[in-house]
């Protein structure tokens, strides 16, 4: 007889000391980062791993056979078997890195949407959508006279699903749709979203740069034909992002940038393309920051993602119930924290978002302010902006508590301001 037990929790106690800020002290008060949706903290294991690869064998790579070259343009290249097995990827040649996240959607809107995006196409997005989910497709629907489709959301800001089903038509060639919001928190159920796509034969691109640091994705499970995030918001370093595609569309798919390494032959008048992954990685990459990402890959693994998504619903839960007990405030997004990520975004009533970021900032607690690169969801709900809060795997609940005790002090400061 199988006997279920509990998810082991985490042990954030030895987790956040293998993060070297965390010890920091601001204003005479321990550090408390809760902006972890704008980028997250790195481990020593990266901060380590980017040293050594400066100290002792920094070099470009895939020209060399020296040492040095053999061995940075190893490390470099082990890096995609990892990225594709942590995203359930058959094969790593379907491993592109980028800048970022932003980069990757781009590069797909201008290579595969040029190449198959016509007059009077639909592009179908989510009201939710980053400013890096909307802007590119926005500068290839005006390019190719396309139209832009939303969807809508239902009351408690999750993606309506029937509205989908509505939009859905022989014009839809591309949902470009977020893994989860990071203004709502709403997670998408991205298996019915792709299930709906291929019935219509219509494909699907997920901004996963909110989502994959903390839910485990298979996107052979679930159905995507484009996936893109970044791994700074995964332990891993800035200037790192990652697309994911499926080898066929890749294939396909001309090259945005020339130069160096994305070619196969070049005459003076012509060249022919490198194979997937390298014909979209034009000149030397990021070498040592990709090195140091299959680090964070390894540190996220150690750790367990059920066993972080776990730890960031009990956070949620908790952080809700917490704020309920604030007077004058109001919880944006869903309120079931199995249907949300770790984000919390939030007003006092009254009180402009950037004050009360500023105010917490003097108790040392970091959080962000503002429309979070999505003014369209902002227009939608009628607001300048909010204040967020958002967690990860070093979080702990008695960081929320301070949180807590800072909003009400921003309460009784700023009360006589309300707008």
């Amino acid at each position: 007889m199988l006997v279920c037990r509990q998810m082991e929790a985490l042990d954030t106690a030895k987790i956040r000391q293998d993060f070297p800020v965390l010890q920091r002290m601001i204003n005479g008060k321990r550090l408390v980062y809760l902006d972890n949706a704008a980028t997250s903290q790195k481990p020593k294991q990266v901060i380590d791993a980017i040293s050594n690869y400066y100290s002792n064998y920094n070099a470009n790579i895939h020209r060399g056979i020296h040492t040095l070259s053999e061995e940075a343009t190893e490390a470099f290249e082990a890096v995609r078997p990892k990225l594709a097995s942590f995203i359930g990827a058959a094969d790593a040649r379907e491993i592109i890195f980028t800048r970022n996240a932003t980069e990757a959607i781009n590069l797909v809107a201008q290579s595969w949407g040029r190449q198959n995006i016509k007059e009077g196409d639909e592009i179908i997005l989510s009201p939710m959508e980053h400013h890096s989910n909307l802007v590119p497709w926005q500068m290839l629907a005006k390019e190719k006279n396309a139209r832009l489709v939303f969807l809508k959301l239902t009351e408690d800001g999750l993606l309506d699903i029937e509205s989908l089903k509505e939009a859905l038509n022989p014009k839809s060639k591309i949902i470009a749709v977020t893994q989860m919001s990071n203004v709502l928190g709403s997670i998408v159920p991205l298996e019915e979203v792709c299930a709906l796509a291929k019935s219509n034969g219509t494909l699907v691109l997920v901004d996963g740069a909110q989502g994959v640091p903390h839910i485990a994705i298979d996107v052979k499970k679930t159905g995507m034909d484009f996936l893109v995030f970044s791994m700074h918001k995964m332990c891993g370093p800035t200037g790192v992002g990652v697309l994911w595609g499926k080898a066929e569309l890749l294939e396909a798919m001309p090259p945005v940038m020339g130069g160096g390494d994305m070619i196969s032959m070049v005459w003076r008048d012509r060249y022919t393309p490198n194979q997937i992954p390298w014909k979209f990685e034009a000149g030397t990459p990021n070498i040592a920051d990709v090195i140091a990402s299959g680090v964070a890959i390894d540190y996220l693994n150690s750790i367990g993602m059920d066993r972080i998504r776990a730890h960031e619903i009990e956070l949620t839960d908790y952080a809700l119930k917490r704020f309920s007990e604030l007077k004058d405030v109001t919880v944006y997004g869903p309120k079931d924290p199995a249907l949300k990520g770790g984000v919390i975004s939030f007003n006092l009533k009254g009180l402009h978002p950037h004050d009360v970021g500023q105010v917490v900032n003097e108790d040392a607690v970091a959080i962000r302010v503002g429309h979070h690169c999505c003014q369209p969801l902002m227009r939608d709900l009628d607001l300048m902006g909010t204040a967020r809060a958002s967690f990860y795997i070093y979080t702990e609940k008695s960081e929320i508590d301070l949180l807590i005790d800072s909003l009400i002090n921003v309460q009784k400061v700023l009360g006589h301001v309300a707008l």
